[in-house]
């Protein structure tokens, strides 16, 4: 991730306001290839000259050293104006002091040789005219691969960096072979009315400039921290025991992953003390071919070929021994006989995290009881501890409601507190509701059915 994609978005001068940490953060901020600097809190002694060369970022990772010939007050961060040709560019300043000289140490670039220098701390018009030249990079970079596609050359465009004031832009592609691009520089000049520089790089290079995720869910290392790309060989694969499948060894960059260097060493330490994968154990039964090996547990796994079923585990000391008689002509009786016993262990599982289970939503939901609807006749009168109560009659559907329906039920005469009142009140109000709503049921017509209409006739 770099800052110029930063989701904080910018400030009104156009930098990310990102965490305002300026590549100081514990994480070495959020650029690519960034460098902790863990001198910036020191204070040097009196009459100290810092190192006056430093460290500026451009897009995509590239990083160059400037001298700062103005004696500008320059921290990381800083947006500057450097000198470029023709015109300048626009960067950030990355690193600054001391840390600058071991970073120059380690690129092999000399201490004494020739810098650019920086001219100035970025104006807003440098950051409006770098803004405006950055957002025409993808739309451009569609229509480059357009006119590439159209003069049929096999290459890839993959990047396009423009100058800081806008006056070149700089074509990043691949090719496996060489490729003629004189016409598609002229057809590049006549439609972008820019100056045009190509520069061809490998496909790792590629990778690391774009930046991606692995395998591993992680961001790429060649586009994090790696600098250095070796060479990668099939044979750390076969070292560690992996399925030559080229699918899952190859990287976002189309050759074989930069990480199987990382733990060949160790597997090469631990490979020195047990026999080849093609060991062979000579028997009185026949030749036992080895099968699989566990470095780390320094286990051997052989079979006889007339049965490759049936794996025999063996220490792999006890397999040098065997190796070591079999050089003096000697024969074990079988391999049975060395066989390891397996301790039957029992695994009880408990959970100790205190999740719950996952089978908790296959079990099906209960079923709510329908509720029972009361019968259209019927009548019932809330029952209060003061009010009386009174009969239910039932009514027949011809049967006009009496008049003693609307009328109030006695008031309660016992005043024995304010809050049996209140209650009396409510249950006197609903009585009163649902006996209106039951005499508007029964005023209403009933619709006839054919059946009806036929006997009327």
């Amino acid at each position: 991730m770099a800052c110029t994609s930063c989701s904080t978005k910018s400030d009104e001068s156009g930098a990310p306001k990102g965490c305002n940490s300026k590549g100081s953060c514990g994480t070495d901020s959020c650029n690519k290839l960034s460098v902790f600097d863990w001198l910036a809190n020191m204070q040097f002694p009196s009459g100290f000259e810092p190192f006056d060369v430093v460290e500026v970022r451009f897009k995509n990772g590239r990083k160059d050293f400037y001298k700062n010939t103005e004696k500008l007050t320059l921290s990381i961060g800083d947006i500057v104006a450097t000198e470029a040709s023709p015109g300048h560019d626009v960067g950030i300043v990355t690193l600054t002091g001391e840390l600058v000289k071991v970073q120059m140490k380690k690129k092999k670039v000399d201490l004494n040789g020739p810098f650019l220098k920086i001219y100035r701390k970025a104006t807003q018009k440098d950051v409006d005219i770098w803004t405006e030249a950055r957002n025409r990079e993808e739309p451009m970079k569609v229509r480059a691969r357009e006119l590439a596609i159209k003069l049929a050359l096999e290459m890839k465009i993959s990047d396009i960096e423009f100058q800081g004031d806008g006056s070149k832009a700089t074509f990043y592609y691949t090719s496996n072979e060489r490729v003629d691009f004189r016409q598609l520089i002229k057809d590049f000049a006549r439609e972008f009315s820019i100056r045009i520089e190509m520069k061809q790089v490998g496909f790792r290079q590629e990778a690391a400039r774009l930046g991606g995720i692995g395998s591993c869910g992680r961001e790429l290392c060649c586009s994090t921290w790696l600098t250095d790309f070796r060479s990668v060989n099939t044979s750390a694969a076969r070292y560690q025991q992996l399925s030559l499948n080229p699918q899952k060894l190859a990287g976002q960059c189309g050759k074989l992953k930069c990480c199987l260097n990382y733990e060949l060493d160790t597997y090469l330490d631990a490979l020195k003390d047990i026999p080849g994968i093609d060991s062979k154990i000579s028997t009185q039964k026949g030749d036992a071919i080895c099968q699989k090996i566990d470095i780390f547990k320094g286990i051997m796994w052989f079979a006889y070929p007339e049965n490759f079923a049936n794996w025999y585990m063996l220490e792999a000391q006890q397999v040098k021994e065997l190796i070591e008689l079999n050089k003096k002509g000697e024969k074990i009786s079988s391999v049975e006989d060395y066989v390891i016993e397996k301790e039957e262990t029992l695994q009880n599982f408990q959970n100790v995290v205190g999740q719950d289970s996952l089978a908790r939503f296959d079990q099906p939901k209960r079923k709510k009881k329908p509720v029972r609807k009361k019968k259209p006749g019927t009548e019932s009168v809330a029952a209060t501890p003061n009010a009386k109560k009174q009969p239910v009659t039932k009514q027949t559907p011809n049967q006009k409601p009496s008049g003693n329906q609307n009328q109030r039920p006695e008031k309660n005469t016992n005043n024995n507190s304010s809050e049996g009142q209140q209650k009396q009140k409510k249950n006197v109000r609903f009585n009163k509701n649902k006996n209106n709503s039951q005499q508007a049921n029964q005023n209403k017509p009933r619709p006839q059915r054919n059946g009806d209409a036929d006997k009327n006739q």
